[in-house]
């Protein structure tokens, strides 16, 4: 075991949240691991977002219910202390998917749930005292080329058809576009208020403990080895429960039987200095919304608090076997390639030192359908698969697990991602080729696009096929 320094050492080196976190926060002295045998109501299977919120929810429907959060690190220690901060109304597949998956009025619905789950974030934060510098600046996504424009401009089209007006989803012109941020070529914008910045550790490390402050138990250094009908099995000891809930994301795929549930998909982050007033000045960005652009292998970004510029995205190979390594969160290749997009959107940050660069792995199902659900029958529960969009859905998952493992009937529990069931992904060799394939289409067709200033069709249509459901 790690003495109290040297974990909060190497804590605070996963990413430039985890090392700005303030010292009532920090995780030294951690939290005590199981001790030996427990016996609870709920047993909880990770200590990141969703974890936290089902416990939180949870204790606050019912403060006599005994609730245990078992993380194998500290809470937070994850892609919840290490994403790029936006809490945002995204789902990974389209409102007509989620259609064909109910109907279009629940679906609907199901994207106005994603609406108030991002003020709901921000409600909970602000009640509890977390500071975790939430900004409900909205989003703008960039057409950074002209054959981006269709794709955005169909993103907006599909909200429409399902009854969205501008005040939810719009199409911005360059000079709109600019209105929120100026960079050298841009050809319109998406737009939505639906989002807010936030500072991803902060939150979670904040969670914890208004968790705790409600009778939750949170035994960090806690590896759950095997989970059964109402048993974790642990190196320190056996919890039962009348429901286990597993939310463990990424790291899904480290337990016995579970290798080809959730796909480990590494994101990677780097975070500028703080830059100075001039370059705010010049580019706007004022209401630190959050940032993207059209290309398909994803970038995101957001203005910290403290005038960083935080830019992540993709390309990070997925590796053989589904393995999560802390080695895999660092890919030089890919920082580089990350530093190079974001000094074209701002050519004034381009000599800006750059502070911190991690990673991590989040989970992916194999038709990108997130899902929630509980077997009264085994007392099995699990909620997770964002793909990344899971600061505010990790929010509305653990308000409808409060509502599923307490039988209340709710309208969260007729959403369409509830009980949902995602096939599982291909044996290897055929997933490494796979995913690692289409994570080179995607980079492909940015690179023909932006050769021939036409849509990289033939590559698009390999790739939906690829990792469609």
């Amino acid at each position: 075991m790690q003495a109290d320094g040297e974990l909060e050492a190497a804590w605070r080196a996963l990413s430039l949240w985890h090392d700005t976190v303030p010292g009532p926060l920090a995780p030294s002295p951690a939290r005590a691991p199981l001790g030996g045998d427990l016996d609870v109501d709920v047993a909880i299977v990770g200590g990141g977002y969703t974890g936290l919120w089902t416990a939180y929810y949870l204790a606050l429907a019912d403060p006599a219910l005994r609730v245990a959060v078992l993380e194998q690190e500290i809470a937070g220690f994850g892609a919840s202390g290490r994403n790029g901060g936006w809490c945002s109304a995204l789902f990974p597949v389209g409102l007509e998917r989620l259609a064909r998956a109910s109907d279009r009025p629940t679906a609907a619905a199901f994207q106005r749930a994603l609406f108030a789950a991002v003020d709901e974030v921000g409600a909970v934060a602000a009640r509890e005292g977390v500071d975790a510098h939430w900004a409900k600046g909205g989003s703008v996504v960039l057409a950074t080329t002209p054959t981006q424009v269709p794709r955005l401009r169909a993103w907006v089209e599909e909200r429409r058809a399902f009854g969205f007006g501008e005040d939810d989803f719009r199409w911005l012109d360059a000079r709109e576009a600019a209105a929120h941020v100026r960079v050298p070529a841009c050809h319109g914008a998406t737009w939505t208020p639906h989002c807010a910045s936030v500072h991803p550790a902060r939150l979670a490390r904040g969670l914890a403990e208004a968790a705790q402050r409600r009778g939750v138990r949170v035994h960090e250094r806690t590896r759950a080895l095997d989970l059964a009908p109402r048993r974790v099995r642990t190196a320190a000891g056996t919890v039962t429960a009348e429901v286990v809930v597993r939310a463990t994301e990424g790291w899904t795929p480290r337990l016995p039987g579970l290798r080809r549930a959730l796909l480990p998909v590494y994101s990677l982050v780097i975070a500028t200095e703080p830059l100075p007033r001039a370059f705010w000045d010049d580019v706007g960005w004022s209401a630190r919304q959050t940032l993207g652009d059209g290309r398909h292998l994803i970038v995101y970004a957001q203005r910290s608090a403290d005038d960083r510029i935080v830019f992540g995205g993709r390309g990070a190979p997925y590796h053989y076997g589904s393995r999560v390594e802390p080695r895999f969160d660092r890919e030089p290749r890919v920082f580089v390639e990350l530093q190079r997009a974001l000094g074209e959107l701002f050519p004034g940050a381009r000599r800006a030192r750059v502070t911190h660069r991690w990673g991590g792995a989040l989970g992916a199902p194999r038709d990108w359908f997130s899902s929630v659900g509980f077997d009264p029958g085994t007392g099995l529960a699990w909620a997770g698969g964002y793909v990344g969009d899971g600061v505010a859905a990790s929010n509305l998952a653990g308000r409808t697990l409060a509502d599923l493992i307490l039988r209340r009937d709710s309208e969260l529990v007729r959403m369409p991602w509830v009980r949902h069931r995602s096939r599982r992904w291909e044996p290897e060799p055929l997933r490494w080729l796979g995913v690692n394939a289409a994570f080179r289409l995607a980079a492909g067709a940015d690179r023909a696009e932006a050769r021939s200033g036409r849509p990289a069709r033939r590559r698009t249509w390999l790739l939906e096929r690829l990792l469609g459901g």
